[in-house]
């Protein structure tokens, strides 16, 4: 099973009072250019893979979304979503690195920051892409390998001063330990290459990357994402099931 740090109460206490956590999509930085790769919701069945709060998931019944099925290993993520309860949303407490979905059931499944918690994405893109319909979309983002590959502790300092992110074993493809909110949170670093390759070779047409960057008016709003230009964040990929 995958770990399950959601649930331990020193990290779901501290991951809840994230503004991401409190303010939904709007607080998430990358939102906008994750939603730009998103299509009309208007009558898809979507899938949530990590739904988390369900914010996502209430956001797409309200554009139009026919049905939201979302997925979470934690049970207190679910039981937050659930105090918030939409007609056409249901949840499901499932493990996505052993998740299986009925097949050519979703228009659109989408995912926020979940994959890189999975020491295997292969599994799951093949049960992604047995899932969507030919032509279906899969829309997700993930930690950039940039940030999940960080010599401790992480931002360094120059010799002219300038501020630096160093890299640990770019090429290495492991399990990484960090202390992100709590200790001991285990993520897996992947290369950009390796994510992109895994797609291609499950059957996916990629569509469009994205290296997350803020942009100026969003940093005129939130000053200290000015260090989100010196390494990229997060990584956001758009594909469709190919059936070539």
């Amino acid at each position: 099973m995958s770990q399950n740090v959601y649930d331990r109460p020193d990290f779901f206490a501290a991951y809840s009072g994230l503004r991401r956590s409190v303010e939904g999509l709007d607080g998430a930085p990358e939102w906008p250019a994750l939603q730009a790769m998103l299509p009309p919701m208007q009558g898809l069945r979507v899938a949530d893979l990590g739904c988390g709060f369900g914010w996502f998931c209430r956001w797409a019944i309200d554009h139009g979304a026919a049905s939201v099925f979302g997925v979470d290993l934690s049970e207190q993520m679910l039981a937050r979503a659930a105090t918030f309860p939409m007609r056409g949303i249901t949840y499901q407490r499932a493990d996505l690195s052993a998740l299986q979905l009925p097949a050519d059931s979703f228009d659109l499944v989408f995912s926020a920051l979940a994959l890189h918690y999975l020491p295997d994405i292969a599994p799951l893109l093949a049960t992604v892409h047995a899932a969507l319909v030919p032509g279906g979309r899969f829309v997700f983002s993930t930690e950039h390998p940039i940030f999940t590959a960080p010599s401790l502790p992480g931002w360094a300092t120059d010799e002219a001063g300038r501020r630096t992110w160093p890299i640990d074993r770019y090429l290495v493809e492991a399990a990484r330990t960090t202390d992100w909110l709590a200790p001991g949170v285990v993520k897996y670093h992947r290369t950009i290459a390796t994510t992109v390759n895994a797609l291609l070779d499950g059957g996916f047409t990629l569509t469009r990357l994205h290296e997350f960057c803020p942009t100026s008016e969003q940093i005129a709003a939130r000053p200290e994402l000015e260090q989100e230009r010196d390494r990229p964040m997060f990584l956001l990929i758009a594909a469709r099931r190919s059936d070539e």
